[in-house]
């Protein structure tokens, strides 16, 4: 067999391997929509710094009323589901224009993938997080969104761009530093939903969109 024959055969192979990749990989992921994330996230942690401080003392929430902290939890639990549906929406909206440019599916079998695999961790975040209320251990609820939402990402990241990965981990630590400084633990919540998602978008935005 001749070189040119090796060459041709290793360069349809290599297609082959694209074209597969391709396939199982959801591309279509907008940049902006995690811009978009972050701006409702810095939104929230805004709205959520002045009325969640109570939770970020183990001493204040054990003098605290019962119904003083169960307005406080509802406030809390209305505003990050709020936070959840709208930013999905818009990853929604700015993925759909994005495949619809170039042609490309929006909801086929690499992006059910992704989603299991994003709604998986979140959900067993969502749970452990009522769990902590359940027992009281409220100052740890913020710092544990912050790591499941960050696990979420890299579990997710296996199908889409690997990027996501790298945004997933940083997540991890900023939840970690956030469980170590409690009393900070709502400016690492706006880093971590706020500001990390805007600066991994405009990466994604400018690296595949521009």
């Amino acid at each position: 067999m001749s070189m040119d024959s090796n060459r041709e055969h290793l360069k349809d192979l290599t297609e082959i391997r694209s074209m597969m990749e391709r396939s199982s990989s959801f591309i279509s992921l907008s940049g902006l929509s995690g811009v978009s994330a972050g701006i409702v996230g810095l939104i929230a942690a805004f709205v959520l710094h002045s009325r969640l401080n109570p939770f970020l003392s183990f001493r204040t929430t054990t003098y605290m009323t019962a119904e003083k902290r169960t307005e406080l939890i509802i406030f809390g639990a209305v505003v990050s589901f709020a936070v959840l549906v709208i930013t999905f929406a818009l990853a929604i909206f700015f993925t759909a224009r994005k495949a619809k440019k170039k042609g490309l599916p929006v909801w086929d079998g690499s992006s059910k993938r992704l989603v299991i695999n994003l709604f998986i961790p979140l959900l067993t975040g969502g749970i452990f997080c009522l769990l902590l209320l359940y027992h009281y251990f409220d100052w740890l609820v913020l710092p544990s969104m912050i790591i499941f939402y960050g696990l979420a990402l890299v579990n997710a990241a296996k199908f889409t761009l690997s990027e996501m990965k790298w945004l997933g981990i940083t997540e991890i630590a900023i939840g970690l530093l956030a469980m170590f400084f409690i009393s900070e633990a709502i400016i690492f919540w706006g880093i971590g939903f706020g500001v990390m998602n805007i600066i991994y978008g405009l990466v994604m935005y400018f690296k595949y969109e521009k």
